[in-house]
């Protein structure tokens, strides 16, 4: 392969390791872990963690069937519950009784959740992984004991699983997600419902979760909480106050600590081979014997094999390879309106990417500008680029998370073969919640344009709620003439007071090269810098108050060109919210903005002619509570909008009906004017969806999209069965129309884009 030569330094392999090895050098292991149970400071001013609550081992047998009659239960004392909302620290309404034990194999979860009106027990929905206003229990494990990542782990009264992992201590702070709902594990629960109220039981193995062994024992942070959803009343163990911010219940920092002795070691093998079948009909344009045009429908039959395998070595190490990795069953993407003249994001939702995915995010600047993002990885401007193979290794030592990934891609559109890897490494400083590291992103291709691109970052815990984040990334790119390091990098510091009650605060500076190019990375913008900041107060009601908080926030962002200091973008944006007890938020909120163009650009059909232009507006929500059978956000907002006006609202309702049926919706309409050219234009894009459940293994959901800017509607219907965890059988149906065929306005188009009927079938075994 052709070394990549940067600044006249060869950089070839072994150079790249050394590069990573020096950045994972700044991360040398802290010697203060405090893994072993004593009452110890961990940070300058912050609070002590309570001493680690012993897990006992079971001593008699538990037959996993949800009712909880077990003698080896009534051995365990409850864990302590206290009201985390609406109000925090009012009495339970309904009692509720968590154990939780082990056995050495598996990690078991027992509640008794007695219910006054049991005819009132909510069980909305038979889909995996999606919160219908249910009753719920969860139990959440920072299995790794590094305060900041964490497994999530759900059931409803029917026994419908939701998992999902957490990172950055569930806060949206600086870019990155925190969620990844689209993560899976093994492990099973069963439950049962009487008419004292709703019963359950989990079964997690330790072989689906990542940990340490330390002297013998194993720390984990634990968090568990119940649900009640006609009363929007949230039941939590430990009693986590609401000021850690919206996700509070959530967070790995706040979990207690549990200890484990006489956990085995597990080293479990996943061997999951796949086949797949399916046609494609793609239409052709052409013309008829007299000249015309005509279609003609091109059939493209597909059949494919390949397999997945995972080995964990050790508790703290998960080893994936992938060969001919294939993602017909992914959810399609939902489609989004450009209202700017920057790119837009798509999240990650293919499974093989999920796994520690939170180890390998880095982001460096505003919104989700980041030097990794994983889409980047056989995906060219939304189409499919084959993958033939790949590995990845992710794991914890000590106070060290480490993760790799190589992938091998084919060549597509007019792009050569290429090799895609990333090295991260980060290392937990001073106290539990604070880190330094580095990573390294490389795009090799088989014939040259080499693209390497690196980083290194750290986030202090100061004191209390103060935290200092500081990162700087680097591109070196074959096909372009990086002019110095300044101008390929990117370079960002904040400051931030994280906490939702009282007093929160937010300043963060940024400078982008114009030379900043990561391979792997999402860049919306390049060559400016930015000052912004964000002020909030937040107060908490009383139990006799229907509002459970109001708060006001002021936010400020300001973009500058690096050429000459002008002003780019500048907005000022303050908001009002008021939280009811219920669920329910109502927000208002207004906006100043300002943006210079240099060049035009256009929105849907209609050009943005360069010039400076002021224009301000106004918004207000109004989003039912989560927990409502029928339930959703409801949008209206005006104003001036560059040299004309702009109208728009926007919904997203959903309702359901049953556990077996679940109705959503969405719509978007922005009205542009601009009256002073005589240039007007009207956005819409609309989403309908079905979510169809027999029971928690026969599923079927539907989306269909339309979108006038595109003059395109889509639809996605995804057929599951899932006959056991790791086996699937899944029929997936895709379809595209061309909406605008008017022969004035555009070349002649067929009526259907294209179409396509895949089966595919996966079973994992287990060694």
């Amino acid at each position: 392969m052709t070394p990549l030569h940067v600044a006249g330094v060869r950089l070839d392999v072994g150079s790249l390791v050394f590069l990573f090895l020096f950045l994972s050098g700044l991360a040398a292991p802290s010697s203060a872990q405090g893994q072993n149970g004593d009452e110890e400071v961990v940070g300058i001013g912050m609070e002590r963690v309570p001493t680690p609550l012993p897990i006992p081992k079971l001593e008699g047998p538990i037959v996993l069937d949800g009712v909880v009659d077990e003698p080896a239960w009534d051995r365990i004392a409850p864990l302590p519950m206290t009201t985390f909302a609406p109000t925090f620290g009012a009495p339970i309404s309904e009692p509720t009784e968590i154990r939780i034990a082990h056995d050495g194999e598996f990690l078991y979860v027992s509640a008794r959740m007695y219910d006054s009106e049991p005819d009132q027990i909510r069980t909305n929905t038979f889909y995996r992984d999606r919160y219908s206003g249910d009753d719920l229990l969860a139990v959440i494990l920072d299995s790794y004991n590094d305060y900041e990542t964490g497994v999530w782990f759900t059931t409803n009264p029917a026994g419908t699983r939701g998992d999902r992992s957490i990172s950055n201590d569930a806060v949206f702070s600086g870019g990155g997600s925190v969620m990844n709902f689209d993560w899976n594990a093994h492990w099973d629960v069963e439950t049962s419902q009487t008419d004292e109220g709703w019963f359950a039981e989990f079964r997690i193995p330790f072989s689906s979760l990542g940990f340490q062994v330390v002297d013998g024992e194993v720390t984990m942070g634990l968090i568990v909480y119940r649900f009640v959803a006609r009363k929007n009343e949230r039941q939590i163990f430990p009693a986590i106050d609401p000021r850690w911010g919206g996700l509070a219940f959530a967070k790995p920092s706040q979990a207690h600590r549990i200890v484990m002795r006489g956990v085995e070691q597990a080293n479990p093998f996943y061997l999951t081979p796949f086949v797949l079948g399916g046609t494609s009909r793609i239409p052709q344009v052409g013309t008829g014997p007299a000249g015309e045009p005509a279609i003609r429908m091109e059939s493209a039959p597909t059949s494919e094999i390949g397999l997945d395998l995972r080995y964990s070595p050790a508790g703290n190490l998960n080893l994936d390879l992938t060969v001919n990795t294939d993602f017909a069953q992914v959810e399609a993407d939902e489609q989004q309106i450009n209202l700017t003249r920057f790119p837009l994001f798509f999240p990650e939702k293919r499974q093989f990417f999920q796994e520690r995915s939170s180890t390998f995010q880095f982001p460096t600047g505003r919104g989700s500008d980041r030097l990794f993002h994983s889409r980047r990885i056989g995906l060219e401007d939304g189409e499919m680029v084959r993958i033939f193979g790949g590995g990845r290794a992710v794991g914890r030592i000590g106070g060290t998370d480490y993760g790799f990934l190589t992938m091998q891609t084919e060549s597509a559109f007019g792009d050569d073969s290429q090799n895609m890897g990333v090295l991260r490494v980060s290392q937990q400083v001073l106290n539990p919640f604070s880190s330094i590291g580095g990573m390294v992103t490389t795009r090799l291709g088989t014939q040259g344009r080499d693209n390497v691109a690196y980083g290194v970052d750290a986030s202090i815990r100061l004191f209390g709620d103060e935290w200092v984040d500081l990162r700087w990334a680097q591109s070196f790119d074959e096909t372009i003439d990086e002019e110095s390091m300044l101008q390929a990098g990117s370079l960002r510091a904040r400051w931030e007071r994280v906490r939702d009650d009282g007093l929160s605060y937010a300043a963060e500076a940024l400078r982008v090269g114009r030379d900043y190019n990561p391979g792997l990375g999402f860049q919306a913008r390049r060559d400016y810098h930015f000052g912004g900041a964000r002020a909030q107060y937040k107060s908490f009601r009383d139990a006799e108050s229907p509002l459970r908080a109001v708060s006001l926030q002021v936010g400020t962002q300001h973009f500058f060109r690096n050429r000459d200091g002008s002003a780019v973008s500048r907005a000022v944006e303050p908001q009002l919210q008021w939280e009811f007890k219920g669920g329910t938020q109502v927000s208002l909120k207004g906006s100043s903005n300002f943006e210079s163009l240099r060049t035009p650009f256009f929105i849907a059909d209609a050009e943005i002619p360069a010039g400076e232009y002021w224009f301000h507006g106004g918004e207000i929500e109004y989003q039912r509570s989560r927990s409502d059978l029928f339930r959703g956000s409801f949008t209206l907002s005006a104003g001036s909008f560059y040299d004309g006006t702009r109208v728009g609202f926007s919904m997203d309702p959903s309702w359901t009906q049953s556990r077996y049926l679940e109705l959503g919706a969405g719509y978007q309409v922005n009205r542009l004017d601009f009256s002073g050219r005589d240039v007007e234009t009207t956005t819409h894009l609309g989403r309908l969806q079905a979510q169809v459940a027999l029971n928690p293994q026969v599923s079927l959901s539907s989306l269909v999209q339309y979108s006038n800017v595109s003059d395109l509607a889509a639809a996605n219907v995804r057929f599951r069965y899932h006959f056991r965890e790791g086996t699937d059988l899944w029929v997936v149906y895709n379809e595209g129309w061309n909406t605008n065929r008017d022969p004035l306005e555009r070349e002649f188009l067929p009526r259907t884009a294209g179409r396509t009927l895949m089966v595919k079938y996966n079973r994992t075994f287990i060694w």
